[in-house]
């Protein structure tokens, strides 16, 4: 499920998403010089081999012979001003992957593979210093002019020059791109038998170099620019809708990745700034699928007719896809949370038990993980592999990281948490603050939190803990901001207190220099939203990025693990196994699904039969 990376982004406020990155290794090896072999295919696999073989017909979890046609309307929380994913300016639509082919391409079946899309083949050498991909002489952009190499050559230096910090982290090994010819395209990397990077710039997308050779690309803008994938946009509403229609003479249709999919003549998304009224739209028909993110929704917003009789379905597959942490994330550049008893004593005052018993309907387990629902997480007590990883960092970590597993606070789920109450009181005493006529004071001064909120609902999901926050005499108060203020708050690092949901990117990588690394702690924009400084951190995140076997990253992965964990770097909250979907009952869909995703909007279609029967006003 490769997508074009510069169409990602951090996932806040406990937004879902999951936007990732699939690629896959050889299947050709010939001679091509004295003493060297190069490997030549149509597929990269970080660690194995690639699931499927060349000369596959078309994906197992799609319908070959779905029909084209039919419109769909989704709903989208927020707004948008602008159409530039590369800059870190501006606030731009989350589905503008569907406009933009890459390299590679990856397999819902598979977390960490890709397959020819744009390029036919890519050719390596055995210690994979470098990359060749040879670009497929037919495609196109939507206006016609062919893609080339020198369009990917300048998508890459845009991101080098101009692009948001967490975007280049991806591609801190590329040394350099050059242009072979105009369908031949190199990159050359500082590291050696390594495929991570290689997968990496197989995620790349292009941008017209004929397009943009009398225009900024450093500047916000919102006139569409050609498109190179399935669908172009045909109709923007700043803020309000953006429309995406099927390109007709698509270059890329009949190729095995696509076949099946972008079924839709056109996707629109409508924007709203309260999720109670988007749902209120999608049960009005203004709307046709969506992914439930509320337990309390879940539980009770569709307990209605059109369910009872089929004209909404509702579905609850499997969420298999690895989960990045959702939590609190502490703003450790301000005090008191540069004190880990201080976060240690917050961890305390978020009662979970009683959250989930009395708020999440009992719909979602606790996270002790930063990397949840996969298999680079720390399960138990650490294993001999991760301690030996550890063992030389044993005086800079705490002693229990080697005896004990990580297991956030729990209460008896009552409500009261008085001994968590009492717990905290003395480690904020440790730190020195007392408790003072109701107040928890320091030189006089009261402590004062404020969690940053974009959603309003998270008041509700949030209150037990606010609640916790002021019986320990903390002066706690929620702000709400809109899309735009939030993400440039955060950008500024301007927050005491944030929920916050990380992507994954299966398996973990440069990322993570972004999201915990001592050098991104003070870049503005930067993915290190809770200003992590932490020298074992920033050494176990380059042996990550260095392992050469899947078990060796999984145990560096999962001893990293533990060092986030046991610092209290954040409030690890919760997650779902589970999709919810509710949808009108308009949609064919393939009978197989795949592994990772619903499969939806890629290979579902409109049931012409099903749809009229609806008589839905479109």
């Amino acid at each position: 499920m490769l997508k074009n990376i510069g169409a990602t982004r951090v996932m806040r406020s406990g937004a879902r998403g999951c936007l990732r990155l699939f690629l896959m290794p050889l299947l050709l090896t010939f001679s091509y010089a004295a003493h060297s072999e190069t490997t030549t295919t149509w597929a990269l696999a970080e660690f194995g081999e690639p699931l499927y073989k060349d000369g596959i017909e078309h994906w197992p979890y799609v319908n070959p012979e779905a029909p084209k046609g039919g419109s769909v309307v989704l709903g989208a929380f927020g707004s948008f001003d602008s159409l530039n994913t590369y800059i870190l300016k501006g606030d731009w639509p989350r589905s503008l992957g569907l406009v933009s082919d890459t390299l590679m391409v990856g397999s819902a079946d598979e977390l960490s593979s890709a397959y020819g899309l744009i390029a036919e083949t890519a050719e390596y050498p055995d210690d994979k210093s470098w990359i060749i991909f040879n670009l497929r002489s037919e495609a196109r952009y939507d206006n016609g002019t062919p893609i080339t190499a020198a369009d990917f050559e300048f998508s890459f230096n845009t991101i080098r020059e101009y692009g948001r910090p967490f975007l280049k982290s991806f591609y801190n090994e590329v040394e350099s791109v050059e242009v072979l010819s105009p369908l031949k395209l190199k990159f050359t990397f500082s590291t050696r038998n390594n495929m991570k990077p290689l997968l990496k710039v197989a995620g790349m997308g292009p941008l017209s170099v004929e397009y943009w050779k009398d225009k900024d690309i450093s500047k916000t803008y919102l006139t569409p620019a050609p498109a190179s994938g399935a669908y172009a946009i045909t109709d923007i509403d700043p803020g309000r809708s953006i429309t995406y229609s099927r390109v007709a003479d698509y270059w890329g249709k009949d190729l095995a990745v696509n076949k099946g999919t972008g079924n839709f003549e056109a996707i629109r998304y409508d924007y709203y700034r309260d999720f109670e009224v988007m749902v209120e739209a999608f049960k009005a028909g203004d709307i046709d699928y969506r992914e439930e993110n509320s337990s309390k929704r879940w539980a009770t917003a569709y307990d209605i007719a059109e369910v009872e009789n089929d004209q909404i379905i509702l579905d609850t597959p499997p969420d298999n896809q690895p989960q990045g942490i959702q939590g609190f994330f502490f703003n450790m550049r301000r005090q008191p949370f540069d004190d880990q008893r201080v976060r240690k004593a917050f961890d305390l005052l978020y009662d979970f038990e009683a959250t989930r018993r009395t708020i999440l309907y009992n719909q979602y387990d606790r996270i002790n993980s930063f990397f949840p629902n996969s298999d680079y997480g720390a399960t138990g007590k650490p294993a001999a592999a991760e301690i030996d990883i550890l063992e030389p960092y044993r005086q800079q970590l705490p002693a229990e990281l080697f005896e004990q597993e990580y297991l956030s606070p729990v209460s008896d789920g009552s409500g009261r948490n008085r001994k968590q109450l009492r717990s905290a009181i003395k480690l904020f005493k440790e730190a020195g603050w007392n408790l003072d006529k109701g107040k928890l004071l320091k030189d006089g001064e009261q402590m004062k939190v404020e969690l940053l909120l974009v959603q309003p609902d998270q008041q509700r999901v949030n209150s037990i803990f606010l609640q916790n926050l002021k019986k320990a005499g903390i002066d706690a108060a929620f702000r709400i901001v809109d899309s735009a203020q939030y993400q440039v708050r955060v950008d500024d690092f301007d927050f005491d207190l944030i929920t916050v949901r990380l992507n994954f990117f299966p398996p973990p990588g440069p990322e993570l220099r972004s999201y915990y690394g001592s050098n991104a702690a003070d870049e503005r924009g930067s993915a290190n939203m809770g200003g992590i400084k932490n020298p074992v951190v920033d050494e176990l995140i380059e042996k990550i990025v260095n392992a050469k076997t899947l078990d060796e990253l999984q145990a560096t992965t999962r001893a990293m693990d533990r060092v986030l964990l046991w610092n209290n770097y954040v409030i690890p909250q919760f997650y779902n196994g589970i999709y919810r979907i509710a949808h009108w009952n308009r949609f064919g869909k393939p009978e197989k699904l795949p592994k990772y995703g619903t499969g939806f909007p890629g290979s579902w279609w409109v049931d012409a039969s099903m749809d009229s029967r609806l008589e839905l006003d479109r």
